[in-house]
């Protein structure tokens, strides 16, 4: 068995770190992201051997490429894996399935029926195996900020975990109704929902501000559940293996790179494919589809990463001026060079601004394609689907859709990511299809359920008093 891979911080100050660790520490100490200090690789034949696989022991294999017996035995981390795909409703957990002259590949059958399910289940019961193993003396305080999908996600994965306190920070109205009682509805004593005034980039601030004070950080044992944690890439690698295995059960696809169109918002989701590639999936096309709030688009086509005012769109989920993840690929974007990287990231914390040009933009531009979708465009991909093909997408999917519409990558070897089910935003959805489809029995219920509720103002130390008085 050959060891675990490491991990540094993207910004230096933080070096070969092992799996548990970074798990439990999410934002490294100097404010960067954990990031491996190498990738494991996947041969053809390996992957091939991995075909028949259910999608619980495909997962199983991928995360040992990272996590080897040092870290977590075999035997649990197959415990681990397969737990966390048993929430599902869906035998392939994600199955893929064929639209409109393109594969599909749904993430919408976790518990709270989107993407997040899928990395959010396994983090909370990693969370869970670390503490009962001597991590944090068995403490663990939770702070997460949500644009409306990992809130709940989060919820789902660490409701009733021992020792685990949940603080989940969303912005005041900025999420869909559907979204906020699928939170504030769950009543397990270690959940505790907050709204915020502002937006999910003021959250998101608040939460890597509470990283950064070591005081209140050690004091209440932080952890995230953000994109920024490691595991949450990770866990979302997997569903790129499965989904292209069941593209390329197709013989004619089989000797083809298989393209992939993202919603993004955080890039989370996104760079977890990025790291597929890099580990030997034969992946061609990444494209980094963007709403309104479209920073990612302007960076890949023009070499801009110019911070704007948050508007407030259909796809709230996407709903966010700075991605935290993207400090990853600027990471490797920099030739791996911390100093680099953090020369880059402070400027661009004093000027809200980061230009690239020239040969470092055209290797951007290798990596990632990307496109925009207005609500106009986004809408009518939505109206589209239901008409042609009886297929509903919720407006995050929608988005995907029509990215690769506009770069012609509508073909069998493209799957769109399909990252919550319609129902979560029937107010949007709505607009583009009336009446709606009826929704699933878990979510039409929500409305009868009491809510329980915080509201706190846009102040880090407001924040962090209530969560201290929480966990005290």
């Amino acid at each position: 068995m050959s060891p675990s891979i490491t991990y540094s911080s993207t910004r230096g100050g933080q070096k070969n770190l092992d799996f548990r660790t970074v798990v439990m520490t999410g934002l490294a100490h100097d404010r960067g992201l954990f990031v491996p200090d190498s990738f494991p690789t996947v041969s053809k034949d390996e992957l091939e051997q991995w075909r028949g696989l259910s999608y619980a022991d495909l997962a199983v294999n991928v995360i040992a490429k990272f996590v080897g017996e040092d870290q977590v035995p075999a035997e649990k981390l197959a415990d681990i894996v397969k737990r966390s795909c048993a929430a599902f409703r869906h035998e392939d957990v994600t199955p893929v399935i064929q639209v409109g002259g393109h594969a599909v590949l749904e993430l919408f059958h976790g518990p709270t029926f989107a993407f997040k399910d899928v990395a959010l289940q396994m983090l909370g019961n990693f969370f869970e195996y670390f503490l009962e193993t001597g991590s944090n003396g068995g403490k663990l305080t939770v702070l997460g900020a949500t644009s409306g999908d990992t809130g709940s996600a989060a919820i789902y994965g660490l409701r009733g975990k021992k020792g685990i306190d949940c603080v989940i920070l969303f912005p005041l109205g900025r999420v869909s109704p559907i979204q906020e009682r699928q939170m504030t509805t769950v009543e397990d004593s270690n959940i505790h929902c907050v709204a915020v005034e502002g937006t999910f980039d003021d959250c998101q601030d608040i939460v890597k501000a509470s990283f950064n004070t070591p005081e209140f950080r050690d004091k209440v044992k932080l952890g995230a559940v953000n994109s920024i944690n490691w595991c949450r890439v990770l866990a979302q690698t997997t569903y790129y293996f499965w989904s292209y295995l069941r593209v390329t059960d197709n013989a004619e696809l089989k000797n083809e790179l298989i393209h992939y169109s993202v919603p993004t918002g955080n890039f989370g989701d996104i760079l977890a494919g990025f790291y597929s590639k890099k580990m030997g999936l034969p992946v061609g096309k990444l494209v980094v589809a963007t709403n309104e709030n479209d920073i990612l688009h302007r960076f890949f086509t023009k070499g801009e990463y110019h911070r704007e005012p948050i508007a407030k769109s259909i796809s709230p989920s996407m709903d966010i001026c700075v991605s935290s993840n993207f400090e990853r690929y600027l990471f490797h974007l920099a030739g791996d060079d911390s100093d680099v990287l953090a020369g880059w990231m402070k400027n661009f914390e004093t000027t809200k601004k980061l230009d690239i040009k020239g040969e470092l933009l055209e290797k951007a531009q290798a990596d990632f394609s990307s496109a925009r979708a207005d609500t106009a465009m986004t809408l009518a991909a939505i109206r589209e689907y239901n008409e042609k093909y009886q297929y509903v997408l919720c407006p995050h999917s929608a988005v995907g859709i029509s990215a690769v519409q506009q770069l012609d990558l509508v073909k069998p070897a493209t799957v769109c990511l399909a990252t919550a089910h319609e129902a979560k935003f029937p107010a949007a959805v709505k607009d583009a299809i009336d009446p709606l489809p009826e929704p699933p029995k878990q979510l039409k219920c929500l409305a009868e359920l009491p809510t329980r509720l915080s509201n706190c103002p846009n102040d880090v130390k407001a924040v962090q008093e209530f969560v201290a008085n929480k966990v005290a």
